[in-house]
């Protein structure tokens, strides 16, 4: 018992022990806080500075900064009272303007003492171990400039912005390091040292979640592309973060247009390898519930458009797969036509309603209430150099005219089709009145203006080079003038040629050709000719698609170089001819594009009639006939046909004046190679009547679009006949010949480049054939 009291009085006496420790300290912090609550005493004062009269400042280590410019920014000024939240102030004041790298601040007998370190001044900025950025693209993208002031913080900066430009050229190992050297009188050079490394590409793309479509079919889909060696001229294999977020936007609009109305891409996610050479891309999709087209209403607010009359107009059926593009198509087709009536303003609204049961979508297109506009007023912007008028004429509607969107995309159509503009944007703009528009033509202009060299290869005039200048839009005016030189082994030429595409304020193109012309005509004929020719020519327009031209042509052919083992056919062609002739061209033109059409179709009529003085007498008439038909994406077929009949009232049709096929005119036939021949050398002589068709079909081959390479397939059939030679030394057939083949074009940095096989699966013994024919041209 004893010894549990004894125990129990020593742990008293040490808690007494402690309380009294504990109380000491409390004691000693309560005198501390009652100091510096209150009045600080006399040395503590007199050390801090604190409460003092600020009766003078100094500056100390200022190299290229004022004195008085440092003061300006200090807070304190002579006569106020010392605080440390006013020195805390005009510290921070001096580190803000960026001039100091080092600030001390201290307060001694009332002099406030102020020491500073000046930043140093950048001498020059160096990029070292760049290739394949240029030097001047870096420095735009710096804010640190020669004759700056030197800060950490702007280096920092600086950097990343220049991994952000190697980051959008596909570079994301690029590393870079800056580096100061320093110089005399506190200035620096200021180094970045660049290791730009390789692209960066896309070594797999995997998709997570995709169950109605595979992974190589969703990769189709998409931009970005997985990195292979034949993709050295597309840059779709480097990883940009962009490019995948518009990936996720198609692949959204892909499942959309087959139906999975619930679709999203839940994340992208692109993995850097450890080597910084590749990124792995994987996205993660919810495909959802595959949905029907349920019930489908056109509900118009328009007095007098009901809903039923834009029936036709529908591109979707109940029962069919939902299709986000059909609809918005309809909605395309329903506003053009509303516009074709005169609503500019129109707004035809989808509204959708989904039954996730019966996994069905019922479609309302909802057409709000809209007044019939007219063209208040019609402006021109942007046209720096081409005048108004140039512009105003080719505008299908004018003011006081009711809007017509058909006639606007017309207007769109002619204006681009100038040639004279890089961007055309016909904008409607709501006008004085709600029944009033105003029309916009914001135009960018390009170069008119074209001096170009060319060199080529053609199986026809073997290698050839030209030299040409035209100007495409003389004085602004949109005249047309060009002079041209062709050079080749086979063929010199010389022409010059000017078109007024409005004569005389009127719609009407005018113009005339000069062309001085020797042709080495020895392989297919047996001679070399040289023509000189004139000619005048005006077109105008009868509707909106069908125009006609008319021309008079004189002309004077000279045959010489005749050997003298040639047959009698040949050596008579030899000497002079002049031929007086005027003619028409009738088009009927529906394409939709005039160089690539796509769809649509053309039709034209040539006759021309020789005899007007001169010496030559004839009538000549060529059709033709084209139809262009959208297969699939980038596929179109093409059938075409064509025919001519030539009619001599004089005393001979010379060789010159007739028909010839083969060569690009009947692939799979050589040059001339169809038709009448003479037995001695085998020489064409031509024929008065000929007749051609052929079917296309124009596909993509897999590549990149970026290549602008296509494929052909083709067949062609036809004859020429009756060249007006007879005797046992001529063979003339009316057969029917037929080639097939196949051909790849592309639109190389060089241009285009055509090769076609061509395989003839039906001819004459004397004629003669062709497999293989390639043409090649550029210019720059």
């Amino acid at each position: 018992m004893a010894q549990a009291f004894n125990c129990i009085a020593q742990k008293l006496r040490a808690c007494s022990a402690l309380l009294v420790l504990v109380a000491a300290i409390l004691c000693g912090a309560a005198g501390i806080t009652l100091v510096l609550g209150g009045a600080a005493p006399a040395w503590a004062q007199q050390r801090a500075g604190v409460g003092q009269v600020v009766r003078d400042i100094q500056v100390e280590g200022g190299q290229r900064i004022e004195v008085s410019t440092i003061q300006s920014y200090i807070t304190l000024k002579p006569g106020d009272i010392y605080s440390d939240d006013q020195a805390d102030k005009s510290l921070k004041a001096l580190f803000a303007t960026g001039l100091f790298s080092d600030v001390n601040m201290r307060m001694q007998n009332g002099v406030l003492q102020v020491r500073v370190t000046e930043n140093p001044l950048i001498n020059r900025v160096v990029f070292e171990g760049i290739r394949r950025v240029q030097d001047d693209t870096l420095r735009r993208e710096l804010s640190l400039k020669p004759r700056q002031v030197y800060t950490r913080a702007k280096v920092q900066a600086d950097t990343q912005r220049i991994q952000q430009v190697y980051r959008r050229t596909g570079r994301f190992a690029a590393t870079v390091e800056p580096k100061v050297i320093q110089l005399p009188q506190n200035r620096v050079d200021l180094v970045f040292e660049i290791n730009e490394g390789s692209i960066t590409g896309i070594s797999r793309i995997r998709f997570i979640g995709n169950r109605a479509f595979s992974d190589p079919r969703l990769r189709e889909v998409i931009q970005t592309k997985e990195s292979v060696w034949w993709r050295f001229l597309t840059s779709d294999d480097n990883y940009d973060p962009d490019r995948v977020t518009f990936d996720r936007e198609k692949l959204r609009r892909f499942y959309l247009s087959k139906g999975y109305a619930d679709f999203r891409v839940v994340n992208a996610v692109a993995e850097l390898q450890t080597s910084r050479e590749s990124f792995f891309l994987t996205f993660t999709v919810e495909e959802g519930e595959r949905y029907r087209v349920g019930g489908i209403k056109v509900a118009s607010e328009i007095k007098g458009v009901e809903g039923a009359s834009l029936n036709p107009f529908l591109r979707i059926a109940s029962g069919e797969i939902y299709n986000a593009d059909l609809v918005e198509k309809t909605v395309q087709d329903m506003t053009t036509e509303l516009g074709r009536l005169g609503y500019a303003f129109v707004e035809v609204r989808p509204e959708v309603n989904k039954d996730r049961d019966k996994r069905l979508i019922d479609i309302t297109f909802a057409i709000g209430e809209s007044p019939r506009v007219y063209v208040e007023r019609i402006d021109v912007v942007g046209n720096v150099r081409t005048l108004d008028k140039v512009i105003r004429r080719e505008f299908r509607l004018v003011e006081g005219d009711a809007f017509n969107a058909a006639k606007l995309r017309r207007t769109r159509t002619r204006v681009n089709g100038l040639g004279f503009f890089d961007k055309v944007n016909i904008s409607e703009n709501k006008g004085s009145a709600p029944d009033k528009v105003v029309l916009t033509a914001d135009v960018t202009e390009k170069s008119t203006g074209e001096l170009s060299f060319g060199v080529g290869y053609s199986t026809t005039d073997s290698v050839l080079g030209d030299v040409s200048v035209r100007e495409r839009n003389l004085l602004g005016r949109g005249q047309d003038l060009r002079v041209g030189f062709t050079l080749s082994a086979r063929r010199q030429q010389a022409d010059l040629s000017f078109t007024e595409p409005y004569f005389l304020d009127r719609e009407l193109a005018a113009g005339f050709d000069l062309q001085r012309r020797r042709s080495d005509y020895t392989r297919r004929s047996g001679y070399t000719q040289t023509t000189t020719m004139g000619a005048l020519r005006a077109g105008f327009p009868i509707t909106e698609y069908l125009s006609e031209t008319t021309f008079y042509r004189l002309r004077h052919d000279e045959i010489d170089d005749v050997e003298s083992n040639q047959s009698r056919f040949i050596k008579q062609e030899e000497g002079g001819t002049v031929t007086s002739s005027v003619g028409h061209i009738l088009t009927y033109d529906r394409r939709d594009d005039k160089i690539e059409p796509t769809s649509g179709y053309i039709l034209r009529l040539n006759q021309e009639v020789a005899g007007l003085g001169g010496t030559e007498r004839y009538i000549r008439n060529v059709g033709q006939a084209a139809h262009y038909f959208p297969v699939a994406d980038e596929v179109v077929l093409s059938v075409g046909g064509e025919g001519g009949v030539l009619y001599d009232f004089g005393e001979r049709l010379r060789i010159s004046d007739r028909f010839f096929l083969g060569g690009d005119s009947f692939r799979g036939f050589a040059t001339g190679g169809v038709g009448p021949r003479e037995t001695q050398n085998s020489k064409a002589l031509g024929g008065r009547y000929y007749y051609k068709s052929d079917v296309e079909l124009t596909f993509p081959l897999g590549l990149p679009s970026d290549f602008g390479i296509k494929g052909r397939l083709f067949s062609e059939a036809g004859a020429l006949w009756q060249s007006g030679e007879t005797g046992n030394d001529v063979l003339d057939s009316k057969a029917v010949r037929v080639s097939i083949g196949t051909g790849v074009s592309w639109k190389s940095p060089f241009g285009l480049i055509r090769v076609d096989l061509g395989y003839p699966l039906r001819k004459e013994e004397f004629d003669e054939t062709e497999v293989f024919r390639v043409n090649f041209g550029s210019r720059f």
